[in-house]
């Protein structure tokens, strides 16, 4: 690991935070990356979904919140997006020589991040302080929050019938077809601490929903009891960015989920699910005719992340919506107000 700079702390919990974002895997991390970038430092948050966590190997594995990190401290596979780079897999062959499980991989430095995550959480840490411990000493300036410190389990009923989401998405490959997902233990789930106090902050400038997948990694977020009434009560303006470009995930399952769920793959179609909490909704230029909820705005604009220019790209355009759609909303508040002193 890298030394923590004692500065961290200090600045990112004393400064107020001007934009947050939601996020999952991979794909949000990209545009979360590109605002952590250009941002300064510790007026950024994530917030990161946590249904994926699962119990493995007697370890307790976050795989969202690590690729966050990973990406965000720079120690990202570029290659897959996910894990560490320039890893090494001597415990998974050792592991397989004795018949163990090992159709989830775990690299000899990811596991390092396991192990210290199981130990805290044993010890009665919340998961948001390892996350925050795991942080500061990676040296990221940016604050990562997962949506609740209470454990929410995704899981998929499947024509093999319910299975767990990991083992639908590594183990299974994604194959079989799924009728129904589930969040189980949500309901009785509590928002993160840090959360609700950042979303009403009034220096927030923005909230960013990334391009996730939409029923796997922001649903899970959004159904966190009282985080949709949080994010439809805040001041700053929403803007959501499609994760479907022409039909198409850029990778992963998303496109797949959605038809066997029976909703068109389309930035349209995900619009329609995030429209009691969106402002604006920002398409690629493929998408040009995508409908949008009523009152939400449209904003087209090239959404495809390939290279670290193209999430800085993404995000400044993000940040220039969010300062335009803030000054509408101002305004409206404003002539609310006079409205009602009349």
């Amino acid at each position: 690991m890298l030394d923590s700079d004692p500065k961290l702390k200090s600045s990112s919990e004393t400064r107020p935070t001007s934009v947050i974002a939601l996020t999952g895997g991979i794909g949000g991390a990209k545009l979360a990356l590109g605002l952590h970038r250009i941002l300064a430092p510790g007026d950024f948050m994530t917030i990161c979904n946590t249904g994926d966590d699962f119990y493995h190997l007697g370890l307790e594995i976050s795989p969202d919140i690590d690729t966050v990190l990973y990406t965000l401290a720079g120690l990202a596979d570029p290659s897959q997006g996910w894990g560490r780079r320039d890893e090494t897999w001597n415990f998974m062959a050792a592991l397989e020589e004795i018949g163990g499980h090992t159709w989830f991989q775990l690299g000899d430095q990811d596991l390092a991040t396991h192990i210290e995550r199981t130990k805290r959480l044993t010890e009665g840490e919340t998961l948001s302080a390892v996350t925050d411990y795991f942080r500061q000493q990676l040296g990221i300036a940016t604050r990562i929050v997962p949506m609740s410190d209470d454990p929410v389990r995704t899981r998929l009923r499947t024509t093999m019938g319910w299975i767990d989401f990991q083992d639908y998405f590594v183990r299974q490959n994604c194959k079989p077809s799924v009728r129904e997902i589930a969040f189980d233990n949500v309901e009785t789930a509590r928002i993160a601490p840090a959360i609700l106090p950042a979303l009403s902050d009034p220096h927030l400038r923005a909230v960013v929903i990334c391009p996730s997948n939409p029923l796997i990694s922001v649903e899970p977020i959004l159904a966190v009891p009282g985080m949709r009434k949080a994010l439809r009560s805040c001041t700053a303006p929403v803007i959501g960015i499609s994760p479907i470009i022409n039909g198409q995930a850029v990778r992963g399952p998303a496109a797949k989920l959605m038809e066997e769920l029976g909703f068109e793959p389309s930035a349209s179609a995900v619009a329609q699910r995030y429209a009691d909490v969106i402002d604006t909704w920002i398409v690629d230029e493929s998408d040009a005719d995508a409908r949008v909820p009523t009152g939400v705005e449209k904003v087209i604009t090239e959404t495809l992340m390939i290279t670290i220019k193209d999430r800085e790209k993404l995000a400044q355009k993000v940040l220039a919506v969010a300062q335009q759609r803030g000054r509408e909303k101002s305004s409206v508040t404003m002539t609310s107000n006079v409205m009602s002193d009349d």
